[in-house]
């Protein structure tokens, strides 16, 4: 067959060579061993924790070695496309503080690059240069396969127990002369491009993963689909154009492409491109019904999969990103470590210290990260990102900030120290109004009063309380007072005294203090209670003591 008249006959508008779109993207000016990464999602739903996960890798790599990272978005799949999904991917990436150097840009904004366009939707005519190329070379072909032929073909495969796919003798159109061609085509028949692959059955090829250690493989036989009956280039194809084109030196993507890489390698060999490196990550994973029972964190079942609902708990981006960090890498939390102060930027990443099978999102773990990382945060910080977090999360919280801004950074103070000790306790600014609800929500709703003080001697201890009550008390007044009314109540104002005769008392200036406590948090434990008497004012504190006399 006259190889270049076919590509004429499908490709006749096409006029530029593979060589005059390499020439538009010369190689990056780099440093030695920079390396050069992507994040390349498909707009097609919500932003998934994994998505951000592997775009920290990418990015911390490319970071580290002084590459670039760049975003690329693949919109090939209209028909699953969501409306403003590149935003909300840029979004989130923004929002997580992952920055691309260059790439695709929010809808009615431009690129940031030299390498662009930077959706895959808008290099159509780029692909279409690459495959003429390969039909003037006999590497690929038109199939007119109909639906129904094809799964005519793989019902035969299955019956038989072959290998499924498009190759030897289930290639239909592979044998087509050139005049079969121009008759289907002057009947209007549609046709998807294929490669005609080179593969042999038992030839072998070796993957060498950055992650897994080399990894061999059956080499590809199947005449995959190139093009499709659009014109749009299959994910396979487009992002090996794009790979070379771009300059990428390593691709990150999760290890559910494994099995896809024996075409990958093909079609970069075939094109005469150069084939990155590769680093498949294994998935995150959450447990399921066992101990040992693992699955992937679901779109549809886990809340936890989106990385919004990081967000709405009010996680901050650091705590989010330190975490992710624990799961990537080993030797992280070591390093962290030896370096509590330190930047997360300051650490130097591994591939090969990433861990090959699917790590445990543990929700626990998270939370005890992010109490450290709040624990090293400023008052100010806090205070700033609770009020931006409020503001679209809580509003009895946005409420509560907006009326006073003064007396919120004193509650912060509040539930922060322990003396001059920070505090641990606020995981995710969610927490705060249930954790310190007679702060932020008024009056408590139930009061979780201790049992062994009776109900009447309780409520005789309030009654005489409130009536000695001086808020102008400093915290040691304060501590005496409630000792002078205690004790002729049966309170014994002495710690040690009532250890060793507890049975000669109703109970001990503690205990006093905890009936305040309740009465005045309805909790058992809290903050230093003097001080949230002193946050809440002297009405309030009036009002909740009298309430729970009443109750």
């Amino acid at each position: 067959m006259d190889n270049k008249l076919l590509a004429e006959l499908l490709f006749g508008d096409i006029k530029a060579t593979v060589s005059d779109i390499i020439e538009k993207y010369p190689r990056r000016a780099l440093p030695d061993k920079a390396e050069v990464t992507r994040f390349s999602p498909s707009p097609t739903g919500y932003m998934h924790i994994g998505g951000l996960y592997a775009a920290m890798i990418s990015s911390k790599l490319a970071r580290q070695s002084g590459g670039v990272f760049y975003l690329r978005i693949e919109d090939t799949d209209k028909k699953r496309e969501v409306e403003h999904g590149t935003d909300e991917i840029i979004e989130s990436l923004k929002g997580f503080g992952v920055e691309f150097d260059e790439g695709a840009a929010a809808d009615g904004e431009s690129e940031r690059g030299e390498y662009g366009p930077y959706r895959q939707s808008a290099r159509r005519e780029i692909y279409r240069v690459f495959a003429k190329d390969l039909v003037e070379k006999g590497l690929a072909y038109p199939c007119f396969c109909t639906a129904e032929e094809l799964e005519e073909i793989r019902r035969r495969q299955e019956a038989e127990k072959l290998d499924m796919g498009y190759y030897g003798e289930y290639a239909k159109c592979r044998g087509l002369t050139l005049e079969e061609i121009k008759q289907r085509l002057a009947e209007g028949k549609e046709y998807v491009l294929r490669l005609r692959s080179p593969g042999k059955v038992g030839n072998k090829i070796v993957c060498r993963d950055i992650i897994r250690g080399n990894i061999e493989m059956p080499e590809n036989i199947t005449d995959v689909v190139l093009l499709k009956s659009d014109g749009i280039p299959t994910y396979h194809y487009a992002h090996v154009v794009d790979d070379f084109l771009m300059g990428t030196t390593t691709v990150i993507r999760g290890d559910e492409w494994i099995s896809s890489y024996p075409i990958h390698h093909q079609l970069f060999e075939v094109s005469g491109l150069k084939l990155p490196r590769y680093a498949h990550i294994a998935p995150i994973m959450k447990l399921d019904g066992g101990e040992n029972k693992k699955r992937k964190l679901s779109k549809r079942k886990d809340p936890e999969a989106s990385v919004s609902h990081y967000s709405k708990q009010g996680y901050p981006v650091r705590s989010v990103m330190e975490y992710l960090m624990t799961v990537a890498s080993s030797g992280f939390e070591e390093w962290r470590m030896k370096n509590p102060d330190a930047d997360i930027s300051e650490y130097r990443f591994k591939l090969e210290k990433m861990p090959v099978s699917g790590a445990l999102f543990d929700t626990d773990k998270l939370n005890s990260v992010s109490r450290d990382v709040i624990a090293k945060m400023s008052e100010e910080e806090i205070a700033a990102q609770i009020t931006e977090w409020a503001r679209e999360h809580d509003p009895i919280l946005k409420e509560y900030i907006a009326a006073s801004p003064e007396k919120f950074a004193e509650s912060i103070k509040l539930w922060r120290y322990n003396g001059k000790k920070v505090r641990k306790d606020v995981a995710k600014w969610s927490e705060l109004t249930d954790m310190f609800d007679y702060l932020y929500c008024g009056a408590p709703k139930s009061l979780d009063f201790d049992e062994k003080i009776s109900c009447e001697k309780r409520t005789e201890f309030l009654k005489a309380y409130i009536k000695e009550y001086d808020h102008n008390d400093d915290s040691s007044q304060w501590f005496e007072r409630v000792k002078q009314v205690g004790e002729p109540l049966g309170f014994c104002p002495n710690i040690k005294e009532y250890k060793a005769a507890p049975e000669s008392y109703v109970g001990s200036v503690a205990d006093a203090c905890g009936i305040l406590r309740a009465a005045v948090t309805g909790k058992r434990n809290s903050p230093d209670l003097y001080t949230i008497m002193q946050l809440i004012g002297k009405e309030e504190t009036l009002g909740r003591l009298n309430a729970a006399c009443d109750k």
